[in-house]
This record gives C-alpha cells, sequence and structure tokens, in this order.
C-alpha cells in the first residue's frame, strides 16, 4: 500500500473531462475501422483496487495495479462510466461517474498513473502504428511514475536523456533483444531494472516506468503493437544516442481509479456471452 493513500469521493468526478479526440491525430494506418476506436487501459496506480462499470454493466472487477488490458475495439460513441472502490458497486454511490465520448479511429492507451510528486492523474497517450524501417523497431517511453526526471538506457547507453513526468519519448532503433534500465537523469544509479526487452522487428514497443520510488515499488511495464513491417532495403542504424522527448497529451488531474476507463462495447458483448453460455 503507498503512503499516498487514493481516497474516493465523489468531489472528484467533475476533475474529469475525457475526450479522446483532442487526444491528436493517430497513424496513417489506424489499427481500427472507419467507426471504431482501439483502446487499452494501464492501472498503474500502486495499492488501490477498483471495480468498473459502463453503461450499466461491469467491465472490469477487481481491477488490480500493474494490469495492462489488451487492446479493444470499441463502437464510437457514448459511454456511462462509473467507478466504485472494490465491493462497493453498483448499488453503492460511485466515487466517480462520467459520461464520455469514443472517437472513431482513435490507437489511444489510457493511464491512470501517480503525478512526480505522487498526487493521481489520467493521462492518455496516442500511440504510434505508423510503418517501421525495415530492420527496425519502434520503442517508446513513457515515465508515470512517481520519481524525479530520468534517463532511460538500453545496454547501458542513454537512449533518452531527462524524461519528466508525465512525458513521453520514442525512435527506432535496431531489433532485437537489449537489457533496458532506468537511472536516475544524469548519473548511473539505476532506479528499475535491468530487464531485457525484446524489440521484433516491425513492431512498436511501449515502456512505462511507473510506482512510487518513495515507496520503492518502481517498475517497467511493456506494451508492444505489431504489424507495421516496412519493406527491405532499409538501413540499421542501431541506437542513436539521446532522443528530444515529445510532451504526452495533457489531461486534467483526477481522483480515484479513473483511469480505468474507455473499456465498454467490446468487453460487454464479452462478458453478456459467457453469462449466457
Amino acid at each position: 500500500m503507498i503512503s499516498r493513500t487514493l481516497t474516493l469521493t465523489a468531489a472528484t468526478a467533475g476533475a474529469l473531462t475525457l475526450a479522446l479526440a483532442s487526444a491528436g491525430p493517430v497513424g496513417a494506418t489506424p489499427r481500427a475501422d472507419d467507426d471504431k476506436a482501439m483502446v487499452s487501459v494501464f492501472h498503474a496506480v500502486p495499492g488501490l483496487t477498483v471495480d468498473v462499470y459502463a453503461n450499466g454493466e461491469e467491465l472490469l472487477p477487481d481491477f488490480k495495479p500493474g494490469t495492462l488490458t489488451e487492446p479493444q475495439e470499441l463502437p464510437a460513441g457514448s459511454y456511462d462510466l462509473k467507478v466504485f472502490k472494490d465491493g462497493d458497486g453498483p448499488d453503492g454511490s460511485p466515487a466517480l461517474q462520467k459520461k464520455i465520448e469514443v472517437p472513431a479511429g482513435a490507437d489511444a492507451t489510457v493511464v491512470a498513473h501517480l503525478s512526480a510528486d505522487g498526487k493521481p492523474q489520467l493521462n492518455a497517450f496516442v500511440n504510434d502504428v505508423t510503418k517501421v524501417p525495415a530492420g527496425k523497431s519502434r520503442l517508446t517511453v513513457r515515465h508515470v511514475a512517481a520519481a524525479p526526471a530520468v534517463d532511460v538506457r538500453a545496454a547501458e547507453k542513454p537512449v533518452f536523456e531527462a524524461l519528466e513526468n508525465p512525458k513521453e519519448a520514442k525512435t527506432e532503433v535496431k531489433a532485437g533483444t537489449v537489457p533496458a534500465d532506468v537511472v536516475l537523469a544524469g548519473t548511473d544509479t539505476v532506479a528499475v531494472g535491468p530487464a531485457d526487452v525484446n524489440l521484433k522487428e516491425g513492431t512498436s514497443n511501449v515502456v512505462y516506468a511507473w510506482g512510487s520510488a518513495d515507496d520503492k515499488n518502481l517498475a517497467l511495464k511493456v506494451q508492444s503493437f505489431d504489424g507495421m513491417h516496412s519493406a527491405p532495403g532499409g538501413v540499421d542504424a542501431g541506437y542513436s544516442g539521446a532522443a528530444a522527448a515529445n510532451s504526452a497529451h495533457d489531461w486534467p488531474a483526477w481522483g480515484a481509479a479513473a483511469g480505468l476507463l474507455v473499456v465498454a462495447g467490446a468487453l460487454t458483448v464479452r462478458r453478456r456471452a459467457r453469462r449466457h453460455a
């Protein structure tokens, strides 16, 4: 249990405005149909388990920290979401209730995480699923941990420097398995890792640094997308050193477990099918 325990209160509902349409353009080769969206959810708030309901259906019971859902193709449209502290729903008062719009064509991951100073917040990141040069793999790192700026290294060589929460940075590297670690910016002090990351050719790989430095539970989570191969003929440049960090798409802070959002239609259909079976 982290020291900064989340308090679930209805007053936090007004702090959330989620409209993935504002998250910017998606790749030129979207992974969803024109009237669909691809959405994943990563629960990166240590110490809090919740139940998530959408349109009256329980979608994510006992959703635990460190869980990353598989991408779900959702019908674009409006969803009424309610988030309860684990065991409090559906008859109790939701800690958070919000109607959201899921736009068509998006490929995004919604992340519930801690800010650099340990406050819970919500960020939505657009996943780059455009083509990758032959022999290469795309590497994106997202800093979503309660920790200061960090350097991200591959085989002990800096790939991204001075990355701050809640920013992301990306580059294209030679495909292969590399030991990755996270160090405090400008030092060799390892905060997370090392951990082997398998960067397959034609994939886009997202590494999340999450948890809390003060509570000594920092960890890495990897999300991979495939099917982005390009025709042979690219030039392998290998690791090119530091890459500039790109700002994540900013979202208002939230209270409770609102990062467990936007998993509606597909999961509802699946749950109903299991019940009928």
